[in-house]
């Protein structure tokens, strides 16, 4: 079969006239092969080089006697995200994390079609894909959340290429995780801000603090997850992390929980913070506005940090106490409802008591055995 090659030839002007393999011009794009000792040239048609490799693979299977696959290019993106969130439901994934998948597609397909790509084959491009990521940022500053998000994207395109609607998935680099250092308030810092917060920003962030809940979990409690155990006279908190589904299981102090119960709310529903009708009308936004009220007490106890995680801070700081009191590393994973203990290592390694206390010996001995 012959070997077929792309090339440029650049008009006029063109800032990269010499390079007949350049993929960032708007030239127009030529095949050129050799058969039967015979060289040949054809035009592709085309000034793309995504859609010239397209034409290049057809032309290939022409020559090789092969019958050329018939593109699906009249296969709506928006039937292409039914099928796929059909799939997903029908594999027993949990419904939380299908609203995820079905939230994401929702937004490529919307960005998609304002620009004109109704198609599968319009849509899924890497110049498009490309597009739709810069739009990310202003929605998710976490670059977690953004890795997240790409990851849910790249299934799609996975199961887009198997069902043969595409021919090659585009390669979206990857997005650097910028990992924001552990930061646990002081006593000090910590009881500044207790002085300034008022109302139920206050109780949330005691809530957060003996709790090391994260800002969503915190913020959408409801008075169900309050459990007391008569026996021990303890009151915990159980429930699933939003963000994992793993399941809580957390005690917390005395007046932290009597605090929370009395905590008037004009929502009549079970939360204790969330007034669904009054507040907004996700999670996600509550979260988002309770971690805004947690950032303005922090500004006005003067207690700076960086970031805009800036609740975080509360959990860091009930997860650095746990470990400096000596409980283990695996407990602390399981209270913070994290999947696993290397991503609590990750963040927490540092303050493990019993990890420091151990080099501690570990380097004193060194020294008496030295002196010696």
């Amino acid at each position: 079969m012959p070997v077929i090659t792309i090339f440029v030839r650049h008009s006029a002007g063109c800032k990269y006239a010499g390079d007949e393999f350049c993929k960032r011009c708007n030239c127009r794009k030529h095949f050129r092969w050799t058969q039967n000792g015979k060289q040949f040239r054809r035009k592709a048609g085309t000034r793309t080089w995504a859609e010239a490799e397209d034409l290049k693979r057809r032309l290939e299977d022409q020559l090789a006697g092969r019958v050329p696959q018939q593109p699906t290019e009249g296969l709506l993106l928006r039937q292409a995200i039914e099928t796929f969130d059909a799939n997903k439901a029908a594999q027993g994934i949990k419904p939380r994390v299908c609203a995820m998948y079905a939230r994401e597609l929702k937004r490529l397909r919307n960005f998609s079609e304002s620009r004109g790509l109704m198609t599968v084959t319009q849509a899924l491009t890497i110049d498009n894909l490309i597009a739709l990521r810069t739009t990310w940022t202003p929605i998710y500053k976490s670059s977690y959340s953004r890795a997240v998000v790409q990851k849910h994207l790249n299934h799609f395109l996975r199961f887009s290429y198997n069902a043969g609607w595409i021919d090659r998935i585009p390669k979206l680099s990857p997005i650097k995780i910028d990992e924001p250092e552990t930061e646990p308030l002081t006593d000090e810092e910590y009881g500044k801000i207790l002085k300034v917060a008022t109302g139920r920003t206050r109780t949330l962030i005691k809530l957060m603090r003996w709790s090391g809940l994260a800002i969503r979990d915190a913020s959408t409690i409801k008075r169900t997850d309050l459990h007391f155990d008569k026996e021990k006279r303890l009151y915990k908190v159980i429930r699933e992390r939003a963000k994992t589904g793993e399941p809580l299981y957390i005690p917390i102090p005395k007046d932290v929980a009597k605090e929370l119960l009395a905590l008037p709310n004009s929502n009549p529903g079970p939360y204790i913070f969330w007034n669904r009708q009054k507040d907004s009308s996700s999670e996600y936004r509550h979260a988002g506005y309770m971690g805004e009220q947690i950032a303005e007490a922090f500004k006005a106890a003067k207690v700076w940090s960086e970031g805009h995680m800036i609740s975080h801070r509360l959990r860091a700081t009930f997860a650095v106490d746990m470990l400096q009191r000596g409980v283990p590393l695996e407990h602390v994973s399981k209270l913070l409802g994290h999947r696993n203990v290397q991503t609590t290592e990750r963040h927490y390694a540092r303050w493990i008591k019993g990890r420091q206390n151990l080099l501690d010996d570990v380097v004193s001995a060194a020294w008496k055995a030295k002196k010696r």
